[in-house]
């Protein structure tokens, strides 16, 4: 599937993909999460943002073209961490403000321990066959671990197919979208809540 940036400093550059290994959010999705986004905060200028299960990038690297002083993805396959470095090479010849860094272990391992940032967007895309318990241990660990500045954004992608995901308690659903085979479901987290 051909990717690009859709906005900001590397507006229109091409992205690759990972052949096989993940299933990329498409770019209507995409431009759909980041004009909520955008709603929610304005702009992307001091943003920290985190992208777990990365796949090829895509995500992360778009809110750093959007100005986000922080990108963090997290992506544990082997294609997929080199197909991030080539993306994230691609956006930095545009000069963007942001700091970006690829953690190459697991999403669960990431969240294991406690964080040493904390972020405005969360944005969680597993496999499709990721266990829904698995799911609510990643969510909860977030929570524990000291993962989100107040009044977060999180945002979960599904297979439409597949029941929505359980909030552990600490988050509070806002909204759900569906393009085509893909769900995307968003909470926020309030420190007093």
């Amino acid at each position: 599937m051909a990717m690009r940036i859709i906005a900001g400093v590397a507006k229109g550059r091409s992205l690759s993909s990972v052949a096989g290994a993940t299933r990329p959010t498409s770019d209507r999705a995409r431009e759909a999460i980041f004009s909520t986004l955008t709603s929610e905060f304005g702009d992307f200028l001091g943003l920290q943002i985190l992208d777990l299960f990365s796949g090829s990038g895509a995500m992360g690297l778009e809110a750093l073209s959007r100005g986000a002083s922080l990108v963090h993805c997290v992506e544990k396959d082997d294609a997929a961490a080199k197909t991030i470095s080539t993306n994230n090479a691609l956006v930095q010849k545009a000069q963007p403000v942001g700091v970006f860094h690829l953690f190459h272990i697991s999403a669960q391992k990431f969240v294991d321990t406690p964080a040493q940032n904390q972020y405005h967007f969360v944005y969680i895309d597993p496999p499709y066959d990721f266990a829904d318990s698995e799911l609510v241990q990643v969510l909860e660990k977030l929570l524990e671990n000291n993962f989100y500045k107040d009044g977060a954004v999180i945002a979960v992608e599904r297979a439409s197919k597949s029941p929505q995901p359980v909030w552990p308690v600490g988050y509070e659903p806002s909204r759900t979208k569906v393009y085509g085979q893909a769900s995307i479901y968003y909470a926020n987290y309030a420190k007093n809540g």
